[in-house]
């Protein structure tokens, strides 16, 4: 029994797991993922993976489904992947860590807050690593143009779809709304609605107005602007920049082309980063086969949705404060990516 002791003592020391009677190392993780192994860029053995990703018409969702493609065939069915709709971001985060998705996708600025315990995670650090940055989402910020409501601030008193509960949409569109001096608990009438409702609310005149967080274009919003046409527009929201950007330097000035929906002109907003997220303990070797599908497969992806197109060797790196996992650095090292 003194033996068997420190046998075990030895094997927690060196290899940094809880055995021998402790609680075991999740399966589908590795030693491997440690910083500084060396990472064997495969997978031995059968994987079911599943990929979090947002309303089914929001670019999550199409992107999620090709990639999940794009993985299976690239590793001949050994990795059998599945994309889920989900409310996004913020509970695509906490699903992930719960273990019920292995892959997420999020806006940036949710899983800084994941990594710091701060926003919707106050307090509640979560242990997940990122894949890669990945596109661009712009914000949406629509209206019927018989409300009355010509800036944010003139959301007062008004419907207003902020989102999907616990999704990255939400997140922001509560964010905008204090930045326009709004409180979005009591100035409006908060409708947390997915995107396919709360186009169908524009539509009809039950919703005034609308958050949306998503790549260019989200189907979404060019069925509504292709239905509903001069009844709807958008908010210039540039002005609101400066105070999002005291939040978090995530918070860039951006534009929606008057092409993506055929509006009569440019619109001036702000954009946040993407990226796909897995858990810190993740086998590193599988993290490493996911990260190099998801760049050499970019043209099949952005056959999905050009959105995907975002997806560069350049910006790839760019998480921090959000750790790149060690299969990731492995990939992004052999398929040279900008350091």
């Amino acid at each position: 029994m003194r033996t068997l002791k420190i046998l075990c003592a030895t094997a927690i020391l060196l290899a940094g797991v809880a055995g021998c009677g402790g609680r075991q190392t999740p399966a589908g993780t590795s030693a491997s993922a440690a910083a500084g192994a060396a990472v064997d860029c495969s997978v031995k053995s059968d994987t079911r993976i599943s990929i979090a990703t947002g309303n089914t018409t929001g670019v999550y969702y199409v992107v999620g489904n090709a990639l999940a493609e794009q993985v299976t065939k690239a590793t001949s069915n050994k990795v059998k992947a599945t994309a889920a709709e989900t409310q996004a971001s913020v509970g695509n985060i906490q699903s992930l860590d719960k273990g019920d998705y292995q892959v997420a996708f999020s806006l940036f600025d949710t899983a800084t807050d994941a990594v710091q315990g701060t926003g919707s995670f106050d307090g509640k650090p979560v242990k997940i690593a990122a894949l890669g940055r990945i596109y661009d989402n712009s914000t949406h910020v629509v209206v019927r143009a018989d409300s009355g409501i010509n800036s944010v601030a003139d959301m007062k008193g008004k419907r207003i779809s902020t989102g999907s509960p616990k999704s990255g949409t939400e997140v922001i569109a509560q964010r905008l709304l204090k930045a326009a001096g709004l409180d979005p608990d009591k100035d409006i009438q908060p409708q947390r609605l997915d995107l396919a409702k709360t186009t169908d609310g524009m539509k009809a005149g039950s919703i005034d107005g609308f958050f949306w967080s998503g790549g260019l274009p989200t189907s979404g919003v060019t069925d509504l602007f292709t239905t509903a046409g001069d009844k709807v527009k958008f908010l210039d929201i540039d002005s609101l920049l400066p105070k999002m950007q005291q939040l978090s330097p995530a918070y860039q000035a951006g534009t929606i082309p008057a092409a993506t929906y055929r509006t009569a002109a440019d619109v001036k907003t702000i954009v946040v980063p993407n990226v796909l997220l897995v858990r810190s303990d993740m086998d590193a070797g599988l993290a490493c086969v996911l990260t190099r599908t998801l760049v050499e497969k970019r043209d099949e992806l952005a056959k999905a949705n050009p959105a995907a197109k975002g997806i560069t060797l350049q910006t790839v790196r760019r998480t921090a404060p959000v750790p790149l996992h060690p299969g990731a650095t492995a990939a992004l090292d052999t398929l040279g990516a900008a350091k």
